[in-house]
């Protein structure tokens, strides 16, 4: 790729418009030009050059680049403790990471998520802009790494395999404060709609097939109550992710780390973030473990399977109109058919369903991403970022969309779905404890063979007299509870 394209790439990327002027930086390979509005080096230039793969870059992941900068801040505030900084320089260091915790500079960070290195190319991107941020700050020009240098200062006491999973960890928490936000709402609208229809009576089914009576409020409770279990297990998932490895350095040996350093940085990281963040208790261990990120994925796919299984209900409650089960009507969001007028699809609900699909194909990611993992390190953690964070994403966006454009709008046939349960045999289970399953079953036998009710049948018969009859069929009494 030569400049021109390099540069246009980085335009489209970053949105910054370069006027031409660049400053000359230098690594192990060689030295390029890179454009002087630019806060990242030359590192990050060689990332965005190497790494084209998926079209996402840090910048579509607030969180993730927030976490680097809490990482770096707390590092520098370490280092300063234990001697092995001066205060000044982290002061700069501090201000600039306090600028990208508040949403500044983020066009900087476009590198591929999905990339080589396990990471380094994310990390020297956190550590160029910092320094050359930092830089600023105390008045001295951008690449003058000389004063402050993206590996000696931004990246002192750290090497990407504890600097960069630390920060993932840190972001993960962060999301799923998001991802417990859209469920926590999505639920909350279950419920709401539980109250509305608590005096709709409907047939409950099992395989297929008609069962007892409930309420369409019972039903959608219960789609409420299994959706709300998911936040605790989200919740204890993501705690295994408050374990860091911050100061493990290259294998977790804590190689060009002070003593005192780990469990300082740590100890302010918990402070800045609110979160109850330990130091791993084996480093060596911890550095190529990605069990963490195994272990919350899959709380993200349960949720994911509770979730589809919902959107399958919906669809069925809601299909016909008028040759299938039809008990609640799913607001109609757009045009059914090119050829069919008048059809109306549950396209929220399919939406859904296909966002769960995308989770649990990102579940296989995962784990075989993690299994890769050789020796003293996972040198494939970028793509379990990338499926975790399109996994919680997608789940946000989907379970927001559901709440919003389908939930919420959702109304039921409550004639439709009481004449069913009155002409239902299903309700001959109700006799069982008056008159006997053989009897009962006889009954529901006779039933179905001559098209009769079970009603008619049973007074015919003289098996029950009508204002016992009528007591032990009334719909509403076989609803064993009401939605609270």
């Amino acid at each position: 790729m030569d400049n021109k394209e390099l540069y246009n790439l980085i335009t489209n990327l970053t949105g910054i418009k370069l006027s031409g002027k660049t400053r000359t930086e230098s690594d192990l390979i060689g030295e390029r030009e890179v454009p002087d509005e630019l806060y990242f080096g030359v590192q990050t230039l060689r990332g965005i050059e190497n790494f084209q793969i998926s079209g996402r870059t840090l910048r579509d992941f607030p969180h993730f680049i927030n976490g680097f900068a809490y990482v770096k801040k707390a590092a520098a505030i370490a280092n300063t403790q234990v001697g092995q900084m001066d205060k000044s320089i982290c002061e700069a260091i501090c201000k600039a990471c306090d600028e990208i915790i508040s949403g500044k500079l983020h066009e900087n960070f476009v590198v591929d998520l999905i990339q080589g290195g396990a990471g380094t190319s994310t990390n020297m991107c956190a550590n160029e802009v910092i320094a050359n941020r930092a830089l600023e700050i105390i008045g001295k020009s951008k690449g003058d790494y000389k004063t402050i240098s993206p590996n000696d200062h931004i990246n002192h006491a750290q090497s990407t395999n504890d600097s960069y999973p630390s920060s993932i960890h840190i972001a993960f928490l962060l999301y799923n404060k998001d991802l417990i936000a859209s469920l926590e709402r999505l639920v909350a609208s279950f419920r709401t709609k539980a109250r509305e229809f608590d005096k709709v009576i409907k047939m409950g089914r099992t395989q297929l097939q008609d069962a007892v009576p409930m309420t369409l409020g019972q039903e959608f409770n219960a789609f409420a109550n299994t959706l709300h279990t998911e936040i605790e297990n989200l919740n204890c998932a993501v705690s295994w992710l408050e374990y860091i490895n911050m100061g493990a350095t290259a294998i977790g040996t804590g190689l060009n780390c002070h003593a005192d350093y780990p469990k300082i940085c740590v100890s302010e990281l918990a402070k800045m973030t609110g979160f109850d963040l330990e130091p791993s208790e084996d480093l060596i261990e911890a550095t190529p473990d990605t069990s963490g990120f195994v272990s919350y994925h899959s709380a993200i796919k349960r949720l994911a399977i509770k979730l589809s299984k919902t959107c399958n209900d919906l669809r069925l409650l809601a299909s016909g109109p008028r040759a299938g089960l039809a008990e609640i009507n799913l607001p109609k969001m757009q045009p059914g058919s090119s050829i069919m007028p008048g059809k109306v699809n549950p396209v929220i609900p399919e939406v859904v369903n296909q966002v769960c699909f995308k989770v649990f194909g990102n579940e296989t990611t995962v784990e075989f991403a993690s299994e890769a993992a050789q020796l003293q390190l996972n040198v494939m953690e970028p793509v379990i970022v990338e499926a975790l964070h399109e996994s919680i994403l997608y789940m946000v966006n989907a379970m927001d969309t559901l709440r919003t454009l389908c939930i919420d709008g959702i109304t039921a046939n409550a004639d439709r779905t009481r004449e069913m349960v009155l002409h239902n045999i299903g309700i001959v289970t109700a006799l069982n404890p008056v008159i006997g399953y053989k009897t009962s079953t006889a009954i529901a036998k006779e039933a179905l063979e001559t098209g009769r009710g079970v009603y008619e049948l049973v007074l015919e018969k003289g098996i029950l007299d009508k204002t016992t009859l009528d007591k032990v069929l009334e719909p509403e009494s076989m609803c064993t509870f009401n939605v609270k």
